[in-house]
This record gives structure tokens, C-alpha cells and sequence, in this order.
């Protein structure tokens, strides 16, 4: 199966595009930064877990399964094409508004993050506590 059929690749390149650690996409999934490592080397991942890889990632399973990198490139380039034809391309390659995406994403980051320091702050709690009572 050649890398372009590859579901796993695709999760990686557009969670580094979402400027994302495998450990935060991780701790968002509930597993190990391993699992996510091997999650993003494989061909195909169950439904549901691509549902929810999805959501985490703020793009439908179907931008995911469709994801072309050379795509979004392909249609960034259109802006900066001086012969007019494709400057202003009304036919995306691609069924996601990438900025639109990304200003989610960053919303939702920003809410994994704060999630993850009220985590923190619970365990921190708990190890004062544990402390304080010896």
C-alpha cells in the first residue's frame, strides 16, 4: 500500500500541521505516546477511532481518509500565482477551509492545554495531600 493510501501518515502530517505533540493527541485519546506512534505508521485504524482522531484534530474522517498534502500546497500556491487563471480559485482540491481548521484547532489545543493543567494541578493537589498527611 503506497504512503498516499496510508491513514496513519495522514494523522501525522495533519497533526504536525496543527503545530501538535503525539503526546498531547495522546492524552487526548486516553493512550500512550507509543500507541499514537503506531497509530501514525499504520495503513488503516478502526471507525471509531478515526472518529475520534477527527474531532481531536478539528477535520471530518472524510478530510483525514482525503487528506493531499500536495493539495493544500497545490491550492496555497493559487494566491501567489501572478498569472491570474488561479489566483482566485473558487475549486479547492481539498474539503476543508484550512484556516478556518486551524483557527479551531487552536481553540481546541488551547482547551487540551487547559485540561491538562487542571490535570496537573489535581495531581500536584493530591501529592500536597499525601505529603502533608505523613
Amino acid at each position: 500500500m503506497s504512503k498516499e493510501n496510508k491513514i496513519g501518515p495522514k494523522i501525522s502530517r495533519l497533526r504536525e500541521l496543527r503545530g501538535m505533540k503525539q503526546e498531547a493527541l495522546a492524552t487526548a485519546l486516553g493512550v500512550s505516546q507509543q500507541t499514537v506512534s503506531n497509530i501514525e505508521r499504520s495503513a488503516e485504524i478502526e471507525e471509531d477511532l478515526l472518529a475520534q482522531v477527527s474531532q481531536i484534530l478539528g477535520v471530518t474522517p472524510d478530510a483525514i481518509r482525503n487528506f493531499d498534502e500536495e493539495a493544500v500546497f497545490n491550492y496555497f500556491n493559487t494566491f501567489n500565482d501572478n498569472s491570474g487563471a488561479g489566483a482566485y480559485s473558487t475549486n479547492p482540491t481539498f474539503t476543508f477551509n484550512p484556516i478556518e481548521k486551524l483557527l479551531e484547532a487552536h481553540e481546541e489545543n488551547k482547551k487540551l492545554y487547559e485540561r491538562l493543567l487542571e490535570a496537573e494541578k489535581s495531581k500536584v493537589e493530591l501529592l500536597e495531600r499525601l505529603l502533608n498527611n505523613k
